[in-house]
């Protein structure tokens, strides 16, 4: 069922080779423009960013040169934007937006605004495509150009070499003329199909030619005109950070609820039933014997529920022994057969041992609730630095991450400490589910 899936998903071999293909793909035509447009905008970035650089740096000994300086990044930002839509659009490159230009905590007004903008390596990587792009964008102008035109003309020879004799007055193309009134022409059949071979071998060969400069002008963008690394690792450990938080707000919350719902209410009708025992005590000794001894029953059920939940939150033995034991001792509480193999030479951090004990108490609820399985399997051990756990079972298969299903969350959380979650379930089973967690002990 998943080969079928992937089938599907992909698209139809083409039965006409690449090769031939490519000078008439809509790809190779999008780059041909965009390296055609890019001489004039190059131009007219280069231009700008020389001209507001030079005026700014001439100006420095004023107060003036500061705010020229910071309208020199600015309107490079601008460009950059265009520039990333026009790559979008012409080269397909997704390209994640900078970082906004943010003025210190507690700071406002033009000042601050201009220290930032000052401050800011997306600003400065702006005006540097600005200013190197032109060069680049020259040569790749001229070879495309003279390539695309060169080729198609020659290989489109045949086509239009009579209107030379009918309108031009000559015999052919001419190749080759001096003032002794030497001359060679391509005027007859095999020369003509000669320049024609010739031409349809460049032909072949630009389309290919134009990909690699294209791709020298999506280096340039994604280098300069996208989000830095840093940038992108800190946005992401904010996106992580807001997971921890709304999965620790979860916590809290069914914490709470099982608190209200489960040993809080045993305990107030336990407080009930002994203020009622002790008015019947003098009257009816029996009764509130009685009494007592169901409270006492009640008593061990709370303890029994609060032993649940403490468990929930963070078990003992896990903290005590290890994760062996506490995977051991969590599989013989799972519903189905679980053997449990665990390869670890010393234990990971704390706070790894505790997702990782999580991840798998989840995924065995998941065998016990939906699959179906007859058995079930977990594996633990460590490689590179990494702590590795895979849970499989022989249930009917059909788990997925996507949004909204339990494991879509697991795989968020494990994101959030730079792990990774893998399911391969195809329907009719086996599952397995692979996580990788960072080893930091």
């Amino acid at each position: 069922m998943t080969e079928m899936a992937i089938d599907k998903g992909q698209a139809a071999p083409h039965r006409v080779p690449a090769v031939l293909r490519a000078p008439l793909e809509g790809r190779t035509w999008r780059e041909f423009l965009y390296l055609l447009l890019s001489f004039p905008m190059s131009v007219l970035t280069f231009v700008y960013a020389v001209t507001m650089v030079s005026l700014g740096v001439g100006l420095l000994v004023t107060f003036v040169g500061v705010p020229v300086l910071a309208a020199a990044l600015l309107g490079s930002r601008a460009l950059g934007a265009v520039e990333r839509v026009r790559a979008r659009v012409l080269l397909g490159v997704e390209i994640a937006e900078p970082e906004p230009v943010r003025p210190p905590k507690g700071k406002r007004g033009p000042l601050a605004w201009t220290g930032a903008l000052l401050k800011s390596g997306t600003s400065w990587r702006s005006l540097l495509y600005c200013a190197i792009h032109l060069p680049w964008a020259v040569t790749a102008f001229v070879v495309s150009l003279t390539l695309w035109a060169v080729s198609w003309a020659l290989f489109l020879y045949p086509a239009y070499a009579w209107m030379y004799p009918t309108y031009w007055g000559q015999p052919g193309m001419q190749v080759f003329g001096d003032d002794d009134g030497t001359s060679l022409y391509l005027d007859n059949p095999f020369e003509i199909g000669v320049t024609c071979a010739v031409g349809l071998a460049f032909v072949l060969i630009t389309p290919w030619i134009i990909r690699g400069l294209a791709f020298g002008d999506r280096m340039l963008v994604l280098g300069l005109l996208g989000p830095s690394r840093l940038a992108e690792r800190v946005w992401e450990l904010e996106e992580d950070r807001g997971v921890v938080v709304d999965t620790a707000a979860a916590d809290l919350r069914r914490i709470e609820r099982d608190l209200h719902d489960g040993a809080q209410a045993r305990l107030v009708a336990l407080a009930m039933d002994l203020g009622l025992a002790k008015e019947k005590l003098e009257e009816d000794p029996e009764a509130a014997a009685k009494m007592v001894d169901e409270a006492h029953g009640e008593v061990k059920l709370a303890l029994q529920e609060l032993r649940d939940l403490a468990r929930g939150i963070y078990p003992a033995i896990l903290t005590d022994r290890g994760l062996g034991p506490a995977l051991s001792a969590l599989a013989a509480r799972c519903t189905v057969p679980v053997r449990v193999e665990v390869d670890l030479t010393s234990r990971p951090a704390p706070a790894i041992e505790g997702i990782a004990y999580f991840t798998v108490s989840e995924l065995l609820q998941n065998i016990s609730k939906h699959s179906g399985a007859r058995t079930a399997r977990v594996d633990v051990w460590s490689a590179e630095n990494r702590v590795l756990l895979q849970v499989s079972d022989d249930g009917r298969g059909g788990a997925s991450t996507d949004s909204g299903s339990g494991l879509a969350g697991l795989a968020e959380r494990l994101g959030s400490v730079d792990g990774l979650l893998v399911v391969d379930s195809p329907a009719g089973g086996p599952t397995t589910v692979t996580a990788e967690l960072p080893w930091r002990g």
